[in-house]
């Protein structure tokens, strides 16, 4: 149980990361030129865990790392950024936050784990909550936007659950190198076809980047995929709901306003979700051989990393 707690921790560093990129996003990187900058936050964190570990892929890895970092990153960052243009971030972010029981039910068929009750009511109270923080009642629904968020929420999930599965064996630097390398390749294409030239960066620029890159994307995902090694589908999954609490709670203190009762009401209903899926335990399932913790350095518009 206390390993548990441990690689919970742990995992809670991918979330809050993430939650923080809106706040950067905003203020200190280009916003017109979301695709490059995708490419420009995953191509260098991929290689700079590659540096970390100096391991290349090997025989299905190839196509393995390719199709979880499509699915992970590549096409899921392009899939947010339609998203984020056609639809409230309230609705956009309460159609993510039904992720985690999206991966339980995916968990089940593909890796054996089976759902628990007080996970499933969990991840009930975490949509509720999240939807309870960001709704305000304005702003159209375009059904492209619901259809690309949608898309990409499942999209990540199935990714999560198949790295979950393909990772027995692959140490969590490796296979996080692999797939943010082979997402961040796959977005220049689509980044050069859309947007042109890479966008010219200042020095607050660049050092927006190296805090995205390195903090909110290769330790992240190394932090995640720990998760996702040792515990189960389910729990990391409610553990992403910190992203949109550490997101709200920035912006509300960048913009110096206090919380609304619903808000905070939705705070309370997100963290009992969060807490209520933990207490859920481990679900049966194979035996995984433990791997070292990570040793690594401390939005475009995402919503989830």
């Amino acid at each position: 149980m206390e390993d548990k707690w441990r690689y919970v921790l742990l995992t809670t560093i991918a979330p809050i990361s993430w939650g923080t990129t809106y706040f950067v996003t905003q203020q200190f990187l280009p916003a017109d030129n979301p695709l490059w900058g995708a490419a420009i936050r995953a191509l260098p964190a991929g290689l700079l865990l590659l540096a970390l570990r100096r391991r290349r892929p090997r025989g299905w890895w190839w196509l393995k790392s390719f199709v979880l970092g499509t699915l992970n990153m590549g096409a899921f960052l392009a899939l947010v950024y339609v998203a984020a243009q056609l639809l409230p971030t309230s609705v956009a972010a309460t159609i993510m936050a039904t992720a985690p029981l999206v991966m339980m039910l995916l968990a089940w068929p593909l890796i054996g784990e089976r759902p628990r009750w007080l996970s499933l009511l969990g991840a009930a109270l975490g949509i509720v909550g999240v939807a309870a923080m960001l709704f305000s009642g304005t702003g159209s629904v375009n059904v492209m936007g619901v259809l690309a968020s949608l898309a990409a929420m499942v999209m990540s999930s199935i990714g999560y659950v198949l790295t979950k599965r393909w990772g027995r064996g692959v140490d969590v630097i490796s296979m996080a190198s692999w797939q943010l390398i082979a997402g961040g390749l796959s977005l220049i294409p689509l980044a050069v076809i859309v947007e042109g030239a890479p966008p010219t960066l200042d020095t607050t620029q660049l050092l927006a980047f190296a805090y995205v890159s390195i903090i909110a994307t290769a330790l992240a995902y190394v932090a995640w995929f720990t998760g996702l090694k040792h515990l189960d589908a389910g729990t990391v999954g409610l553990i992403g709901l910190l992203n949109p609490i550490t997101g709200v709670l920035l912006g509300l203190a960048a913009a110096g306003e206090s919380f609304t009762p619903q808000q905070l009401v939705g705070v309370l209903l997100t963290l009992a979700g969060i807490l209520l899926g933990q207490r859920a335990g481990r679900a049966p399932g194979p035996e995984i051989t433990p791997v070292a913790s990570p040793t690594v350095p401390p939005k475009l518009q995402t919503d989830g990393g």
